[in-house]
């Protein structure tokens, strides 16, 4: 995963497209504004993908996701449902 900290988005590629959130950080607070793939990846589970890799971003810097977007607030539910105990 790329993260241009500049623009406030991360980034992974996937094949010819690239999956890509929206964010800030604010204190120990990482809010996910946006998550979008393009049309061809969609359903493929490349944004799936790339949200896993920003829990080990925030893990890594002690961050609490904060998710405003709504795609990312489904996959942080559907996460915590299925992750052992």
């Amino acid at each position: 995963m790329r993260d241009d900290a500049v623009a406030g988005r991360f980034e992974i590629g996937e094949g010819d497209g690239i999956v890509f959130a929206d964010y800030r950080r604010s204190g120990d607070l990482l809010f996910i504004d946006h998550v979008e793939a393009p049309p061809a990846l969609r359903g493929s589970g490349a944004a799936g993908r790339l949200m896993e890799a920003i829990v080990v971003q925030a893990e890594r810097e002690g961050r609490t996701i904060v998710p405003v977007c709504g795609y990312a607030a489904a996959w942080l539910q559907r996460r915590e449902r299925t992750q052992p105990r």
